[in-house]
This record gives structure tokens, sequence and C-alpha cells, in this order.
């Protein structure tokens, strides 16, 4: 079971940098990194409101359950 996170989808959508999301946001590049590569163990709901606000979003468009985990298999 697994929580897949499709900030990268949403990040090519809108047209923006994962640094300049991250000035956005007031993230460090690091932190916002592992969140956008799926190695991040938590978020905090002022972090994922913060993404959403800057692109323009749901907070299911950037997160997905999966119970079979990446790649569906």
């Amino acid at each position: 079971m697994s929580i897949i996170v499709n900030l990268d989808v949403m990040m090519a959508k809108r047209k923006m940098s994962l640094s300049e999301l991250a000035s956005r946001i007031d993230i460090t590049l690091a932190n916002l990194s592992i969140l956008k590569n799926g190695k991040a163990r938590a978020i905090r709901f002022s972090t994922l409101e913060a993404i959403c606000k800057e692109l323009d979003c749901q907070p299911g468009d950037i997160l997905e359950y999966s119970e079979n985990g990446p790649g569906g298999g």
C-alpha cells in the first residue's frame, strides 16, 4: 500500500520549476525535492495548502492512494 505523489505532474501542467515553487511557498529546495520524489514520510497541512494555492489545484491532484504502490503492479 502506498501514497503516490504526483507533484511533478502538477508542476509540469503549470509550467513551474521546482526552485520556483520552493521559493513561492517558502520551503527548502531539498525538502520539496524529497516530497516530489516520493521519499517524504509526512507533509504538513500548511505545506500542502501552500502547494495547492500556488499550483491552483486540490490535494487529490497531488496525492494518490494505490493499494499496490507505484506502478499499480
